[in-house]
């Protein structure tokens, strides 16, 4: 991978963008008790990553109304990463056996909104917009009914596109959408796109789809789901027809993101203003001691003349060093009295539980600290995070997550990166980790070189109760006569690229 997909954008954004001026969210991206910075001080607040505040699309309209095309073009028009298209027919309520009978001989009403469990679908879709994993069930209209183990795991939404005949009937739905559209179509042109569509992808016959459509779908669409237009805050005739209609719509779309991208960047920049107390002041921040040994590693792993063995055999040392110091702070599990190979006793003597720590890397700084984490704690269950800025907004983005299962459990979890500049990426490593059940007094951040900026941020995100391990932090002021704590050059340097 090049070295330039790991922030360099990110970090220009944050140091260049205004904190006052257009662009704020319309949802604030941190909580706060009170409006002064005193009481801010004081009383702290906590960051809010932006998939907590997912945007979310609904597009509802009859059967046939090309509901489904209209989503697919918003979804590949706006070009956003995480943007997740959940169909409401994966809601379709299990079926008994006299009812699946009934199915297979079209006698059974899908069109009804009883046949959708809507109450499940409030629940996947708010637990998606709170940032929590969500398990999206499968249906199989071959067997008219779900698809027994079987689930579409959906974590780190940017953007829900929620599309199904039923989309804009449920107020509690309509609570948690920020655009609802509603797409029309006539019901005879509606008829032929279903004929089209359940002949030939789902295999049905002519004889029982026109049976089906006269005795359930015609009546549901103007009993209840033409109801649902009026919830809605834009309405397309059809995507053939409308094709302005979807562009100025998508355009308003991209504008809305936009603000929210924007938003975000000015909150995280906010994050390194708060607080005025010296980042060495503070309990929860540990620095390595400047013994002569620990400058003398530094001070040959910042010659850019070092070859790459050297440099890798130094990082390992300084690395291991850093781990032994965070280990120094586990918690004791329990004491217990032990005898000595010379006979001596020693009672009360305290015992910490190494089975209950993992490490979670940032790729690809992260991965650096591997063989130094395998050294200190040779069994030691690794995880991984892909963190990475876009290119047009630096906001960071989570590409994918490793975890190991059941990490909630683990005593104490140590999250891995080379360097923190801006802090951005930490900040949403620690969230995903809160995201998954881990308590915030377990996270300990464990990082070789970082800003005093990036160490503020993340206190000031995470009301100080995240614990911070690095091997130097480099002042604010000092940050200009030390261009190279602003270059991400330690992984470039460990892996040779």
């Amino acid at each position: 991978m090049s070295e330039t997909h790991y922030q360099p954008v990110l970090d220009d954004k944050l140091e260049d963008l205004p904190s006052t001026g257009r662009g704020h969210s319309e949802t604030p991206v941190l909580h706060r008790r009170s409006s002064s910075v005193s009481s801010l001080k004081s009383e702290g607040f906590q960051y809010i990553p932006p998939w907590t505040t997912p945007y979310v699309i609904g597009i509802g309209g009859p059967s046939g109304s090309g509901k489904t095309s209209v989503a697919a073009k918003i979804v590949s028009s706006i070009n956003v990463p995480w943007t997740v298209l959940v169909s409401l027919d994966n809601f379709y309520k299990p079926l008994t056996p006299e009812e699946r009978k009934e199915a297979f001989q079209n006698n059974y009403d899908f069109d009804h909104p009883s046949a959708i469990d809507l109450d499940l679908a409030y629940k996947c879709i708010s637990s998606l917009k709170a940032g929590k994993k969500t398990s999206i069930p499968v249906y199989s209209f071959v067997e008219h009914n779900r698809v027994p183990n079987k689930s579409i795991n959906i974590y780190g939404a940017s953007v829900i596109v929620l599309e199904g005949i039923y989309a804009l009937h449920d107020k509690r739905l309509l609570d948690l959408m920020d655009l609802k559209i509603y797409v029309d179509a006539d019901l005879d042109v509606c008829l032929a796109r279903r004929l089209s569509r359940d002949i030939v992808s789902r295999g049905r016959e002519l004889q029982g789809c026109l049976l089906q459509w006269e005795k359930f779908v015609k009546p549901n669409a103007a009993r209840y789901v033409k109801n649902t237009m009026e919830s809605a805050d834009a309405i397309i005739p059809s995507l053939t027809d409308s094709t302005v209609a979807v562009e100025l719509l998508i355009n308003h779309i991209k504008s809305k993101l936009q603000e929210k991208s924007e938003g975000h960047l000015r909150e995280l920049i906010k994050l390194g203003s708060y607080g005025s107390k010296p980042i060495h002041e503070i309990s929860s921040v540990h620095e390595l001691e400047k013994t002569n040994q620990v400058r003398s590693i530094m001070t040959m792993l910042l010659d850019k003349t070092l070859k790459q063995d050297d440099f890798v055999f130094y990082f390992d040392r300084i690395a291991t060093i850093l781990l032994s110091k965070v280990l120094d702070h586990l918690p004791v599990s329990q004491r217990t009295t032990i005898e000595t190979p010379s006979g001596s006793v020693v009672e009360d003597a305290p015992q910490c539980n190494f089975d209950q720590v993992t490490a979670i890397n940032l790729i690809r700084s992260g991965d650096c600290f591997v063989a130094s984490l395998k050294h200190t704690i040779p069994d030691i269950p690794l995880g991984k995070l892909l963190i990475q800025s876009d290119s047009q907004t630096g906001e960071p983005q989570l590409h994918c997550e490793f975890l190991p299962p059941n990490i909630h459990k683990y005593e104490t979890v140590l999250l891995v990166e080379g360097q923190i500049i801006s802090g951005a990426a930490m900040i949403m490593a620690v969230q995903v980790l809160l995201d998954h059940g881990v308590p915030m007094e377990r996270i300990k951040i464990v990082v070789y070189l970082a800003t005093e900026l990036g160490v503020r941020r993340i206190m000031n995100g995470f009301r100080r109760k995240v614990e911070v391990f690095a091997g130097a932090i480099v002042k604010k002021e000092d940050i200009h006569s030390n261009s190279w704590a602003k270059s991400r050059f330690v992984d470039s340097k460990y892996f040779g690229c």
